[in-house]
């Protein structure tokens, strides 16, 4: 099949092609090009310096802080799943471009270091700290440029399985597997302003007001209003009075029972009559206080009679809203983009794989997947042009970041050629454009 040891491999059934292996100087993560000009304007490097500390001294820094913290969000923006991808990618093209000057010469960090930055460095209670504070400013100055005067947050839990002795990993009866059950609030961008990593087998809401209360502060005391949706793993009374103590508005699922079933007793019976094709729905809005509750709320119910279905759908909300009952249930179900939100996370970014055994390494496993799910996000809705806004990021992974090219060391510059496919020249140069016009970075 060709020649055996060196030179270009020849391959019988075509006689005109030449294969040749020169690994470092092709790459196929052209398209994170983009996100890091992006982080560039956003002044990443301005938040990495602020927020994280290095422990080392002297000369021992062959790899400056932000390379390895560039390295670790871009490899998870690419789809690679842990720092074991370092070894291959170390000398990777794109990942060496990414980097500080001084390292696109040789080559970024190994597994091994990569893994005592995650692990050790990161997990410092200083710097797990100012990973969450980096998050937090690096979504604030983005959205300061045009800051609504209205926020909705989506507050959620979901699941992160485990395959060994993690430690809290617990069963979780609801989901059926020893797992982590982290928590997550989104702002209407879908930008994960806050997540927390939490043992498998506490409630839904454990939790909730370390993570949401803070947030809700930050946004009041910029003079902002805040509205909270939430299911109903979050119908809590003592939710609702701390919302209601700051004049948040709330929209939560309330779980039925049978005083509630007995308010809307006459709306489960169907109309006489042919059923339609399409679903009867009706709504009905009354107070009521459960025994828990120090005063009487308002309650929206939904009752939906569905064709062929010999039982109605029924739902109740717990609001402070004041709006007509079918805008408050349609407001509540734009929730579920949250629920999309944390798939994409998921797929994309690998957040939920968190293999360490330090419970305290895979919360910094976590904020790092929500750092790099928040940058690839900011690229979407930012600079994106309008066709291509409504790709996922695991779009946006397979058909922009996953761009094949091939690099060219010339004497005083680099030149790396783009494969022209979804990538085009066009796009590109727009992309660029529109990140040239945002705000400048935070100083």
């Amino acid at each position: 099949m060709g020649d055996a040891t060196s030179g270009p491999i020849r391959l019988s059934f075509n006689p005109q092609l030449r294969v040749e292996f020169r690994g470092a100087t092709v790459t196929s993560d052209a398209g994170l090009l983009l996100p890091r000009e992006l982080d560039e304007r956003l002044g990443l490097s301005a938040l990495i310096k602020r927020h994280l500390s290095d422990p080392r001294t002297g000369s021992n820094r062959q790899f400056p802080l932000p390379d390895l913290f560039r390295q670790s969000i871009y490899s998870r923006l690419a789809g690679y799943e842990d720092t074991n991808d370092a070894e291959r990618l170390a000398e990777d093209p794109t990942f060496r471009m990414l980097a500080s000057r001084e390292r696109r010469e040789t080559s970024v960090a190994l597994t091994s270091t990569l893994h005592w930055f995650e692990t050790e460095v990161l997990a410092e209670e200083r710097n797990y700290q100012g990973l969450a504070r980096l998050n937090t400013a690096l979504i604030q100055h983005a959205v300061t440029r045009s800051a609504p005067q209205r926020v909705t947050l989506d507050i959620d839990s979901s699941e992160s399985p485990v395959h060994g002795a993690q430690e809290q990993s617990a069963y979780n009866g609801h989901f059926e597997s020893v797992c982590y059950h982290p928590l997550f609030v989104f702002n209407p961008g879908g930008d994960c302003v806050a997540a927390k990593l939490r043992p498998g087998n506490v409630h839904s809401a454990d939790g909730w007001d370390d993570v949401l209360l803070p947030i809700i502060d930050r946004y009041r005391a910029q003079g902002q209003t805040v509205v909270v949706r939430a299911d109903a793993a979050f119908a809590l009374p003592s939710l609702y009075e701390a919302l209601e103590r700051r004049g948040v508005r709330y929209a939560i699922r309330l779980p039925a029972n049978d005083v509630l079933e007995r308010r809307i007793e006459h709306l489960r019976t169907r109309p006489r009559g042919r059923p339609s094709y399409a679903p009867l729905v009706r709504y009905r809005s009354f107070e009521y206080q459960a025994a828990s509750w120090g005063r009487p709320r308002r309650v929206i119910a939904k009752v939906e009679h569905h064709l062929g279905e010999l039982f109605p759908r029924v739902g109740f909300i717990v609001t402070t809203l004041t709006g007509t009952n079918r805008a408050v249930v349609r407001f509540y179900n734009q929730r579920g983009t949250a629920e999309q939100w944390i798939k994409e996370g998921k797929a994309a970014t690998h957040w939920t794989r968190l293999s360490c055994h330090r419970f305290r390494a895979n919360e910094v496993r976590l904020l790092l997947g929500v750092i790099a799910y928040n940058l690839g996000n900011l690229l979407r809705r930012l600079v994106l042009p309008l066709a291509i806004q409504s790709w996922s990021l695991t779009s946006l992974q397979q058909r922009l970041f996953k761009t094949g090219g091939r690099l060219i060391r010339h004497a005083r510059y680099f030149i790396l050629q783009l494969a022209e496919s979804h990538l085009t020249p066009t796009l590109f140069r727009q992309i660029l454009g529109r990140i040239e016009r945002l705000a400048g970075s935070p100083t």
